[in-house]
């Protein structure tokens, strides 16, 4: 027999996946890693092809790839940085994208959180942020984790309102907990 509290997570995180995904996908009008690069891109303008792709899960030569859509549909610019470093930087209409995503992913998820009530949602608020820890032990790479998060309700991300910036930070300072 399986844990019904495990299959019930599962079910329920596929549907938020679902729904997010297809809400700001359209947002964006590009795939998902598209539509997580534009929000990266949104708060940490600059990075390079390759580090950009290692914070939406990308490879290099996929990284690359995208960056070449984005750029054709003129939501991203590269410009030339130090030495032979080149960085992608998010143009008007990409921020404005970054911003339709971030608007359509709360507002799916808002309809969802509409349904508890204040102690049901504060509940949910703190058993959220012991799920990320623990994703975020088995994961660490909080850029990944938070690919797609609006990181101003969290804080700057490192602070202790964000439960994976205040893991990251643990992890630094003290290694990883066993």
């Amino acid at each position: 027999m399986h844990d019904r509290t495990a299959n019930l997570l599962g079910a329920a995180s596929l549907a938020v996946t679902d729904l997010l995904l297809g809400a700001t996908t359209a947002a964006a009008a590009t795939g998902p890693s598209g539509t997580a690069a534009l929000v990266v891109l949104s708060r940490a303008p600059g990075l390079s092809a390759t580090e950009l792709g290692r914070r939406v899960g990308l490879t290099q030569s996929a990284a690359t790839r995208m960056v070449d859509a984005l750029e054709s549909r003129g939501l991203v610019e590269r410009r030339k940085s130090v030495g032979k470093w080149v960085a992608v930087h998010p143009t008007e209409q990409g921020l404005r994208a970054a911003e339709s995503v971030l608007t359509s992913r709360e507002d799916r998820v808002a309809g969802l959180l509409s349904t508890l009530d204040d102690g049901e949602r504060a509940a949910l608020t703190s058993l959220l942020e012991k799920l990320l820890v623990a994703a975020y032990r088995e994961n660490p790479d909080e850029f990944q984790l938070c690919r797609l998060c609006d990181r101003d309700s969290c804080g700057d991300g490192r602070t202790t309102h964000c439960p994976v910036g205040a893991a990251d930070l643990e992890a630094r300072a003290y290694g990883p907990r066993e």
